[in-house]
């Protein structure tokens, strides 16, 4: 507790030098400059003059004129002061005033003697919760059994799915990387690798990603969420037909009713229908 009133008042402190000084330095008066154009004008005519290009008396003629819009030219005005010690007062009340508001919260709504609690009490906390815990807190209960029994395969296949459950694919993913070096022909982590790598990439099936669910279809034919994706990953590239081989056993395992299979099948008739239009 004492260290966190400690970065407290220098927090404060440093805000309020801050402030103040950024008053200090706009207490400044500005004179904004004004071009010499009348001087710059009598040069010419000299130069006109001694060219032989002006006659004596149209050079004293523009000369006078000149002279008498030199004279007629206002004298340079200051920009508005800005700051001042006036204003500097009213950023250090306003300074104070804003420390001393929020201890008035912290004292009226905070815990003051409430001591710092580490996160590994709080995970020891939710692991003997009886209530439903958050996604997140699930995964962090797992992480730890997990740190624990880093050879634990089942605690690191939930670990996976905690995390991807939690949304935090690309964490899920180093979860079954690790289940698959230890066994790499467990089609249902290359799976569940796949999906993860679908989801870090914002849907997007990429190569990493198509990569295992072909793996996880070479060990399992029937794991049907891969062949879902790559169906997609077909379909994204033009290719109707492979789209068709690989969704076929999806659909023949889908109810008739189901509104999945009825999805599939009407997307496999857009890209054969595109496919065509394309070769006309």
């Amino acid at each position: 507790m004492m260290v966190f009133w400690i970065m407290a008042l220098l927090a404060s402190a440093l805000a309020g030098w801050m402030v103040l000084t950024a008053a200090r330095g706009g207490a400044t008066t500005a004179v904004t400059p004004q071009p010499d154009l009348g001087a710059a004008e009598l040069d010419e005519l000299d130069r006109l003059k001694g060219r032989g290009l002006l006659s004596d008396d149209a050079y004293q003629a523009a000369r006078a004129e000149a002279g008498r819009r030199l004279l007629a030219t206002p004298e340079p005005t200051p920009v508005s002061t800005v700051g001042g010690v006036v204003d500097q007062r009213a950023v250090l009340v306003g300074v104070v005033a804003a420390v001393l508001g929020a201890l008035g919260l912290y004292f009226a709504f905070g815990s003051v003697g409430l001591p710092d609690q580490a996160y590994a009490s709080r995970v020891d906390q939710w692991a003997q919760s009886t209530e439903a815990l958050e996604p997140q807190q699930v995964a962090a209960v797992i992480a730890r059994d997990a740190a624990l029994n880093p050879d634990d395969m089942r605690i690191l296949e939930m670990l996976g799915a905690a995390k991807f459950q939690a949304g935090d694919p690309v964490a899920a993913a180093s979860a079954f990387r690790k289940v698959l070096a230890k066994n790499p022909n467990d089609a249902r982590s290359w799976a569940r690798l796949g999906e993860s790598l679908v989801r870090s990439q914002e849907g997007v099936v990429g190569a990493d990603a198509e990569a295992a669910f072909r793996e996880a279809v070479k060990r399992d034919p029937n794991q049907l969420g891969a062949l879902f994706f790559l169906g997609e990953a077909a379909l994204a590239r033009g290719d109707a037909a492979g789209a068709r081989i690989v969704w076929t056993p999806l659909i023949e395992a889908l109810d008739p009713a189901d509104p999945r299979r009825a999805d599939l099948l009407n997307r496999l008739s857009k890209a054969d229908l595109a496919k065509g239009e394309a070769a006309r």
